[in-house]
C-alpha cells in the first residue's frame, strides 16, 4: 500500500514512490465529489476532478513560503509562474532575510519566466483593506518586467479573495506545483507552530498583540490538477471586461497612475503533468452573479457550497472545521440538518476567539453571525457541537485563518473561503476536495460505518492539526486518543476544560497540556443586536446568488 506518510511538511519522503501501486480505488467518487452538471457552470473549462495527483498540506506559513521559494527558483526560461492573491505585501520575506514576494518574482522574469498575477484592487486602507499595498505589488513586479492586473470585476463591496500559485515547467512537466489555500503572499502570514507571529506584522486587534500570532493552511498539489488550476487562472485572466468595471472613480485613478488595465494574452497552456500520486482533487470555486458576466461563468459558480453540501450530508460520525469565521444561517443549517439526521455525529469547530479588529462596527456584527450560526447547530446537536478557539503557550490568542474541513476522515478541503454566505456566493473563492484512493490501515478502519473506509489524506490532515492543538508528538506516536472519533472528541474537550480552569484559578502550576480553549460566544444586548443584525447581513455577510436562487433558498 502506498501511505503520504503522517507528517505534513512538504519534502520527498510525502512522495507516492509508484502512484501505480497506489490501487484502493474509491467505488464510486461522484458519491462524494461533483459530477459535472452539479457543478451548476457550464461555460467553464474545468475537469470534473482529476485522478493521480499528490496533494500535501503546508501546515502555516512558514512551511507553505519556504517550499514557494524552492519551487519558483527551479523556473526557467519559458516557464510559466502564474498568481491570484487578496492581498500581497512586495517586501514580505518568505524566508529570514529574503527573498522577499518581489524579490522572488522578479528574479524568475530575470530568467526568462513569464509570471502573470491577478490582485484584488481592494477597498481603501482606512477601511483596514489594502489597496495600497496591493498596488505596491502591482508596480514593482511590474517594473521588474512581469505583468499584474489589479482586478475589481466583483459585485459591490465584494472581492477577489482566492489565493494561488502556478508553477509550470515547458521542458519537465514532473516539476508542475501549484499551490493552493488561504495563506496570501503578505505580512502576518509567516508564522510556525510556535505562533509567536511574522515579525512582519499586520495592525490587529489588541487582543493579539504586536505581532499576532497566525494559524494557517495550504495545499501542495502535484499531477493534472496543475493544470486545472493553471486553467482557473486563464479563465479569470482572459475575461474581457475591464478589470475597474462599474468603478469609474477607480478607472481614472488607475488611468492616471498609469497602472495596467489589460491583460496581455498568455502563453499557450503547456500539457497536464504526469501522474503523481493517489489523490483525486476536485477545485471547487464561488464566483458571484454580476453584471457584465464573466465569460466563463455567466450566473456566477457556487460550486464550493454545493461541494460541502453534497460531502456533509454523507457525514456520520464527525465533521471537522477550521474556520476564520463561522457564521451564516443558510451554512450552518446544513450541519444543524446532519446533526439532527445522523444522533451519533459529531460537529467540531477552531475558530479565532476575538476578530481580528477591534472596535463595535468591526466586531459586533461578526458576534451576531456566529452567535446565530452556533446556536442553530447546538440546538440540533446539543452537547455534539464543540467549538474552540486557540492559544499559544504564552496564553495569547492565535488567529485562526485556515479553512480546513474533514469528513468522517475521507473526504477533507483546504481553501480560500469561509464557512458564511459571503464566501459561498459573494466573492471569488478557491478550494480543492481530496479524495485518496489509500485505504488507512489505523482503527477504526470504518469510523462511519458506510463501507467508505477512512483515506490516509483526510485523517493525516485532521492528525496533524490535532497533534499542534493538543501538544501531541509531531510523529504521531501519541495518536492513540486522537484517532477514533468518541476518543478525539473526548480528549479535545478533556484538555480544554482543564486549560479553562488554569486561567480560572489564576494560572496557578504548570500550564496543562494542550492549546484549545472552549470558545464563548460573545453575549450582546438587544440594542446591540438590532443595529448589528443587518449590518451583517447587509455588510459583513452580503448575497452574491441570482434572485431565482435565493428566493428558492439554493445554492
Amino acid at each position: 500500500m502506498c501511505r503520504t506518510g503522517t507528517g505534513m511538511q512538504a519534502g520527498p519522503s510525502l512522495a507516492c514512490p509508484s502512484p501505480a501501486r497506489c490501487d484502493h480505488e474509491v467505488t464510486d467518487p461522484a458519491e462524494w465529489l461533483l459530477g459535472p452538471e452539479e457543478r451548476g457552470n457550464t461555460a467553464t473549462d474545468l475537469p470534473a476532478w482529476t485522478e493521480g495527483n499528490l496533494a500535501v498540506p503546508l501546515v502555516h506559513g512558514t512551511a507553505y513560503f519556504d517550499a514557494l521559494v524552492s519551487a519558483v527558483e527551479v523556473l526557467d526560461e519559458n516557464d510559466h509562474l502564474f498568481f491570484t492573491d487578496w492581498r500581497g505585501d512586495p517586501d514580505e520575506e518568505l524566508r529570514p532575510g529574503g527573498p522577499t514576494v518581489a524579490e522572488l518574482f522578479t528574479a524568475a522574469v530575470r530568467r526568462g519566466v513569464t509570471v502573470r498575477g491577478l490582485v484584488w484592487r481592494s477597498h481603501v486602507d482606512w477601511l483596514s483593506f489594502s489597496s495600497r499595498e496591493n498596488r505596491a505589488l502591482d508596480r514593482e513586479v511590474e517594473d521588474g518586467g512581469g505583468l499584474v492586473v489589479l482586478d475589481q470585476r466583483v459585485r459591490r463591496m465584494g472581492s477577489h479573495h482566492q489565493k494561488l500559485v502556478v508553477c509550470r515547467h515547458d521542458q519537465d512537466a514532473t516539476k508542475d506545483v501549484a499551490f493552493i489555500g488561504g495563506i496570501d503572499l503578505c505580512h502576518s502570514r509567516r508564522d510556525d507552530a510556535e505562533h509567536r507571529g511574522d515579525p512582519q506584522a499586520v495592525p490587529m486587534a489588541s487582543a493579539y498583540g504586536p505581532t499576532p500570532p497566525w494559524h494557517d493552511v495550504q495545499l501542495m498539489i502535484r499531477g493534472p490538477a496543475v493544470a486545472a488550476l493553471d486553467t482557473v487562472f486563464r479563465e479569470r485572466w482572459d475575461d474581457p471586461t475591464d478589470p475597474d468595471e462599474g468603478n469609474p472613480i477607480a478607472h481614472v485613478i488607475d488611468r492616471l497612475r498609469q497602472s495596467r488595465m489589460y491583460a496581455d494574452r498568455l502563453p499557450p497552456q503547456l500539457p497536464p503533468p504526469p501522474p503523481a500520486g493517489p489523490h483525486l482533487v476536485q477545485n471547487l470555486r464561488t464566483y458571484p452573479a454580476v453584471r457584465p458576466r464573466y465569460d466563463f461563468a455567466p450566473d456566477g459558480e457556487r460550486s464550493i457550497a454545493r461541494g460541502y453540501s453534497k460531502a456533509i450530508k454523507r457525514a456520520r460520525r464527525l465533521i471537522y472545521l477550521e474556520d476564520q469565521y463561522m457564521w451564516s444561517g443558510e451554512v450552518a443549517q446544513l450541519f444543524a440538518d446532519a446533526l439532527a439526521e445522523h444522533p451519533d455525529l459529531h460537529l467540531v469547530v477552531v475558530v479565532p476567539r476575538v476578530p481580528d479588529q477591534d472596535g463595535a462596527l468591526a466586531s459586533r456584527p461578526q458576534f451576531v453571525g456566529r452567535w446565530q450560526a452556533l446556536e442553530m447547530c447546538r440546538r440540533a446537536g446539543r452537547d455534539r457541537v464543540h467549538v474552540f478557539d486557540v492559544e499559544n503557550h504564552e496564553s495569547t490568542p492565535v488567529y485562526v485563518h485556515a479553512k480546513v474541513c474533514v469528513v468522517d476522515d475521507v473526504w477533507a478541503s483546504v481553501g480560500s473561503d469561509n464557512f458564511n454566505r459571503r464566501s459561498w456566493t459573494h466573492d471569488s473563492e478557491l478550494s480543492s476536495a481530496v479524495l485518496d484512493t489509500t485505504l488507512d490501515p489505523r482503527e477504526p478502519r470504518d469510523p462511519a460505518g458506510t463501507g467508505d473506509g477512512a483515506r490516509t489524506f483526510a485523517r493525516d490532515l485532521r492528525l496533524v492539526l490535532a497533534r499542534e492543538h493538543t501538544d501531541r508528538a509531531e510523529d504521531g506516536s501519541e495518536d492513540d486518543d486522537l484517532i477514533d472519533p468518541e476518543a478525539f472528541v473526548a480528549t479535545l474537550e478533556a484538555q480544554a476544560t482543564e486549560l479553562d480552569a488554569w486561567h480560572e484559578g489564576g494560572r496557578r502550576g504548570p500550564r496543562p497540556r494542550g492549546r484549545l480553549r472552549h470558545h464563548a460566544p460573545e453575549q450582546l444586548s438587544l440594542a446591540t443586536r438590532l443595529w448589528a443584525t443587518p449590518v451583517y447581513r447587509l455588510v459583513d455577510d452580503p448575497d452574491g446568488r441570482p434572485l431565482r436562487l435565493r428566493r428558492r433558498g439554493e445554492f
